[in-house]
């Protein structure tokens, strides 16, 4: 767990930081998102002890970074935005350096290299040159040097930049099966990335945290309600009487798409703070009316980073 507490940041008389704090459970992934200039990069240069707060506290499972910079330090694997690769080294030959550096014990090297090569699937290209991979391998390469001597706290800085569909959809996968042993702070302008994978978000926007939830919950809170698009096959009209008597669904309309197969959408408007869809689910399973697709109509990450950074509404 990592706990930050009133952060504050100044370069002279500007405050970079000021007061930001919030807190990264365990086995969880938290999106850290800010606009250019909002404080994002210098609060995470704080956390890995890059550089030190003005004042506050960064304690990494009860080790202050300050305090206990050691201690800490080797609870945090970090992926920079640029990957310190050197691309003279083969990626064996690379991981061996990063142990020597984090002081891997000698006896324990093969066997944790090994199971980073298998786990981020770079075994096969483990004695070529770094220089010659293709991009999507090299940021595995990278996420394997952060997980170097077993941190249970993994910071990634724009794990996806430059990476094509197929090599961020293979960086997500591999990122959410790291998040089963580690707790992992994630920071990209790649919104869509943030909202396929992360529990929680922070949003900071200049230099204060501007919102703190999982973004489901943002979204509600920026619409005020909860929309859902259904589309199922069954009797229109008895279908939306019966969504209508689920509690917290104020609103349920109905549209015939295709009358050949009683094709229905409904549209579902929910004012309660639970999730609805359960229920839904299990009405329509007890009169066999199947469900073809529901979706969400709230609110995207976009939207709610959009309407928070451009200062319309704070969702705080």
């Amino acid at each position: 767990m990592i706990e930050i507490s009133n952060l504050v940041k100044r370069y002279g008389d500007k405050k970079a930081v000021n007061g930001i704090s919030f807190t990264v459970n365990d086995d969880e992934i938290l999106g850290f998102l800010g606009p250019n200039g909002a404080g994002k990069t210098t609060t995470m240069n704080i956390i890995t002890g890059y550089i030190s707060s003005t004042s506050g506290s960064v304690k990494v499972n009860g080790h202050d970074i300050l305090e206990e910079p050691e201690l800490a330090k080797k609870e945090i694997g970090y992926l920079p935005e640029n990957p310190p690769l050197y691309h003279d080294m083969t990626v064996i030959e690379y991981l061996e350096y990063i142990c020597d550096l984090k002081g891997v014990s000698k006896d324990k090297r093969k066997s944790q290299i090994d199971n980073i090569l298998s786990m981020v699937k770079i075994s096969d290209v483990k004695n070529r040159l770094i220089g010659n991979l293709s991009k999507g391998y090299k940021q595995r390469v990278g996420i394997a040097q952060a997980l170097v001597g077993n941190p249970s706290i993994l910071i990634l800085d724009e794990p996806t930049v430059g990476l094509d569909p197929n090599q961020i959809i293979e960086i997500r996968k591999l990122i959410k099966s790291l998040s089963k042993r580690h707790s992992i702070i994630i920071s990209s302008h790649i919104l869509s990335e943030i909202q396929e994978i992360a529990d929680r978000v922070v949003i900071v926007n200049h230099g204060k945290v501007a919102a703190i939830d999982s973004i489901t919950d943002l979204s509600k809170r920026l619409s005020g309600q909860s929309k859902l698009l259904m589309t199922f096959r069954g009797p229109s009209q008895e279908c939306a009487e019966l969504i209508r008597t689920i509690p917290g669904i104020s609103s349920a309309i109905v549209r015939v798409t295709d009358s050949r197969v009683s094709q229905i959408e409904i549209s579902i408007v929910s004012n309660s703070t639970s999730d609805v869809r359960v229920s839904i689910f299990n009405c329509m399973a007890k009169k066999n009316w199947p469900i073809l697709e529901i979706r969400s109509l709230d609110p995207t990450l976009e939207e709610v980073f959009l309407s928070i950074t451009a200062g319309k509404r704070r969702a705080n």
